[in-house]
């Protein structure tokens, strides 16, 4: 844009709050939401970090519908390029990409389970 194109009471235009990579990171990944109750210095601030990573545990069921979508459309497009294209090299790409996001998902599920359930003192 121009300086004639902008209002006199526009500025610069506006940027995005986060980039793109950055939302897209946290939009799979939810490592971020939680604090590490390892570099607590004593006993109160501890506490505070697991109350705030077992109230934050309450996302947790969201990212693993995330990944179950994306493990779907990876065992989806690996059964298509197996079956319908037959392209085996391609295919055995998308079978491993949906074994790995299974494994995420196990490590979700564990996460939750844990934070959820879990008695922690």
């Amino acid at each position: 844009m121009t300086k004639e194109t902008l209002q006199p009471d526009q500025g610069e235009p506006a940027k995005p709050l986060m980039p793109f990579r950055t939302l897209l990171y946290r939009f799979m990944f939810f490592d971020w939401l939680f604090r590490d109750v390892s570099a607590a210095r004593n006993l109160f601030e501890r506490h505070a970090a697991l109350q705030h990573n077992k109230y934050m545990s309450r996302y947790l069921p969201l990212y693993f519908r995330r990944w179950t979508v994306l493990a779907t459309f990876d065992f989806g497009l690996g059964f298509l390029f197996e079956r319908v294209l037959q392209t085996t090299v391609v295919s055995a790409c998308f079978f491993t990409w949906s074994c790995m996001t299974m494994a995420g998902m196990v490590v979700i599920a564990v996460a939750w389970v844990f934070l959820t359930f879990g008695r922690m003192s």
